[in-house]
């Protein structure tokens, strides 16, 4: 007990939080499984191939591999070359801090030292809570079911203060539905982490190239459907249960191996910004595809790659709807353009151009100087010139509705872009978009669980965000994100017990 204490009165992180008169929310906890108690659950779930399965997708889920199957480490440089074989991440988690390696893995002493770090109540995300998307598709759900239940029941004594996510697969939304289903009723559970999106083939390259006969075809010819837009399936019945089960959704999505991310050599130049575009990808998806207009109520975290880019696409969205809504487009029909008068000032004042060649409206001038992007072809009907139609947008306002109300954006203790989030004086209508404090901890980015917080309060010190804007960060926002999807989210926990006491 003393020297819990002596590590408390050390932690510059509990020293803030003494000063303040709110609840202090951490969105984003990185937790380890031990895995003979893990496998435990698995060998229950599906016997030994179900547990060598797993080892198998744990063991492939960052090695990246060339056509013969050796990973990045097993290859020589010309072979990584050779191949492209993308440099994957390395020493991703904690070591020389001992104490932390070990808060990290065991539920108890997380939850003794969260006084220490400065929170009042967790959400957990155990690295291997989507490590079963890289089994196969007889595995997947039987691994998530599994996996799903041993965190339920390792973290149920510590529910006042902390809980883990379900990892949910997408492959399909009925998958997506019956895994929902299991996790939050017959294991209460009630936050879930998806990913960003799903890789499927081609079908045209899978039809000349079967999957099965050519792998290494399948391996690099693919697409993403992130659930919304252009997705192979309708993801609508998914979207629907995750709002009647009143469940706030979560994702790390990352982009590592999209086309420049695909270094080599370099793990920093695939990482840093990966989890942004990542996000970015899945939550303009949701948006374009209307899933936030069907779906009001929909809550989504995208977590780990801050808040800025979600300012920046919100901008975006603005601009570019005021200038390509399907009223505005009507500026660049090539219909509108006065080939009489384009015709006659050419003759007036393209002498020089021309050289004498005779001027032709309706090729030369036409196709040279750009009027229509498709001159060889038709152009767009009606029905393809609103890129804004399934989003429902007929006023800025609604891009506010389906972007800023919907999305929730994970910003690290030390991440100084978070002040664009509150800028109001530079983003659309004034608005302040909604940053969620999310520390990281037990990743690589945080060598030390006692300081985000206090990080996170220098940016106030240094005068990068204000005081109020901080407890939107801790507190406001994630509050809201949780309580928005359930009301009773935090119900019988830390936050309500100290949210009631101080007012």
């Amino acid at each position: 007990m003393n020297d819990r204490l002596s590590r408390l009165h050390a932690s510059r992180s509990a020293a803030v939080k003494a000063g303040l008169n709110h609840p202090v929310i951490d969105t984003d906890v990185h937790v380890n499984d031990y895995a003979p108690a893990l496998e435990d659950y698995i060998q229950h779930y599906g016997g030994s191939r179900l547990v060598d399965a797993l080892r198998k997708a744990l063991g492939s889920r960052f090695a990246t591999r060339n056509g013969e199957g050796r990973d990045w480490y097993a290859q020589t440089p010309a072979e990584r070359r050779h191949h492209r074989t993308m440099r994957s991440p390395w020493w991703a988690r904690v070591t020389r801090n001992t104490l932390d390696l070990a808060t990290y893995t065991l539920p108890e002493l997380l939850a003794e030292r969260l006084e220490e770090q400065g929170a009042d109540y967790s959400v957990l995300f155990p690295n291997d809570v989507l490590a079963p998307l890289g089994a196969g598709n007889e595995y997947r759900q039987p691994l998530h079911r599994a996996i799903n239940h041993y965190h339920a029941d390792v973290y149920r004594k510590y529910a006042d203060r902390l809980t883990p996510v379900a990892g949910i697969p997408l492959n399909t939304p009925q998958e997506g539905i019956e895994e929902l289903e299991f996790a939050v009723k017959t294991l209460g559970l009630k936050v879930i982490n998806i990913a960003g999106g799903v890789k499927r083939p081609i079908p045209a390259v899978a039809e000349k190239y079967p999957p099965a006969e050519h792998p290494l075809v399948a391996r690099y010819a693919h697409y993403t459907d992130f659930y919304g837009i252009d997705s192979e399936y309708d993801y609508d019945p998914f979207w629907q249960k995750v709002v009647e089960l009143g469940v706030p959704v979560t994702t790390h999505y990352g982009s590592q191996g999209w086309t420049g991310r695909q270094s080599i050599s370099n793990y920093m130049y695939n990482h840093i910004g990966h989890f942004a575009d990542g996000s970015q990808a899945f939550a303009k998806a949701l948006f374009f595809g209307g899933v936030t207009r069907r779906f009001p109520q929909l809550r989504v975290a995208l977590l780990e790659g801050g808040a800025d880019w979600g300012v920046h696409v919100y901008a975006h969205l603005v601009d570019r709807w005021e200038k390509r809504n399907r009223v505005a487009v009507q500026q660049y029909n090539p219909a509108n353009a006065d080939l009489d008068l384009l015709e006659d000032l050419f003759r007036r004042y393209g002498g020089e151009l021309t050289d004498g060649r005779p001027v032709n409206r309706d090729t030369l001038l036409v196709d040279s100087l750009g009027i229509s992007a498709l001159p060889h072809s038709r152009e767009p009907n009606e029905d393809e010139i609103d890129d804004f139609a399934l989003a429902g947008i007929e006023r800025v306002e609604d891009i506010k509705a389906r972007w800023v109300d919907s999305f929730y954006f994970g910003s690290e203790a030390d991440d100084r872009t978070v002040a664009a989030a509150f800028n109001d004086k530079v983003n659309p209508l004034g608005t302040k978009i909604n940053a969620i404090w999310s520390s990281d901890v037990g990743h690589w980015d945080v060598p030390d669980l006692t300081e985000p917080l206090a990080e996170s309060w220098d940016l106030v010190e240094q005068g990068v965000i204000g005081a109020a804007d901080f407890k939107a960060l801790v507190f406001d926002n994630p509050y809201r994100f949780y309580t928005q999807a359930n009301a009773d989210f935090f119900k019988g926990t830390a936050v309500e017990r100290i949210a009631a006491q101080r007012g």
